[in-house]
């Protein structure tokens, strides 16, 4: 089946900055994707030229082969977006702003919405401006839901949001999307939110394509590997080959996509001596990102 969002050789700059480099990736149907990049990483940029907010200098996007600043109105009524910061019409209580959005999709069900407002401490009659920040992502998340799209886009869904607000939105989602029959693209700062929920990880890094696999891939074929401090060497990175050497004080650290074998050779190759405690550690996705990215 053809892909149901397609970036190619996506490119965009802000005056004579690059916000995005030459980037290209799809999400499958039936997936769930995260799109993961640190703050000024190109996340949000891409995200708006996917709802055609934003014409990019170059490339282009596809949503269900339909070039995102061209979609069909059958098209438009099969995607269903949640942008940054839950916004949505606050003069407007639960029950009219339900009664607002039912019009303009085709496959609107309202007990989808009506269920998942049933799980909060609101009146029918309250209005949205008197929410609190986890309350309207709720009601916007209803409302995205009733329309039955074949596609979601979230825009940082978790911004705002308490522990208890963010896991009702991941189990709501990962409910949602159990049939396997609709694809959905997320992106969050969140990241051990992702970690039981997301089959594939994009990750970004200063406008460019740094990761693009299943996630069982890329948290099977990542490792780190932790080794006793000796003597004097300064952090490694090589970004192209997704390569990063750590020194602590007592513990330091090489991750990478390397069996065991092959990072003793290459921390020999850069003349860290590595022979006390080499061992393995686990890693979560947060871990993995990290490492990638880098903390600072």
């Amino acid at each position: 089946m053809p892909p149901v969002i397609e970036c190619r050789n996506l490119t965009h700059h802000f005056g004579s900055k690059p916000a995005l480099r030459d980037v290209s990736w799809q999400v499958q149907p039936g997936r769930i994707s995260g799109l993961l990049g640190r703050n000024g990483a190109g996340k949000t940029t891409t995200i708006n030229i996917l709802n055609s907010f934003l014409t990019p200098s170059g490339g282009r996007c596809l949503l269900f082969g339909e070039d995102s600043h061209q979609l069909t109105p059958a098209t438009k009524a099969r995607i269903g977006y949640l942008i940054e910061g839950h916004v949505q019409y606050g003069f407007f209580n639960v029950r009219q702003i339900e009664k607002f959005y039912a019009p303009f999709y085709p496959k609107w069900n309202p007990d989808i919405y009506y269920h998942l407002i049933s799980k909060l401490d609101i009146a029918e009659k309250q209005r949205v401006s008197t929410m609190s920040c986890g309350q309207r992502s709720q009601v916007a998340l209803g409302l995205i839901l009733a329309q039955n799209p074949d596609l979601i886009i979230f825009d940082d869904y978790s911004m705002g949001l308490d522990p208890g607000y963010r896991r009702l939105f991941i189990e709501v989602i990962r409910d949602y999307a159990a049939d396997r029959k609709r694809s959905i693209l997320l992106t969050s700062h969140i990241i051990q939110d992702l970690e039981g929920l997301i089959d594939d990880v994009i990750i970004y890094q200063r406008g460019r394509l740094l990761i693009d696999m299943e996630l069982s891939q890329l948290l099977a074929t990542f490792h780190k590997y932790v080794f006793a401090t000796k003597g004097q060497f300064s952090d490694f990175y090589d970004e192209k080959n997704n390569l990063r050497v750590e020194r602590g004080e007592k513990t330091s650290a090489i991750y990478g996509f390397l069996p065991a074998a092959a990072a003793q050779g290459k921390l020999k190759e850069l003349g860290i001596a590595a022979d006390s405690g080499f061992r393995q550690d686990a890693l979560s996705l947060e871990d993995i990102f990290i490492a990638l990215t880098g903390k600072y």
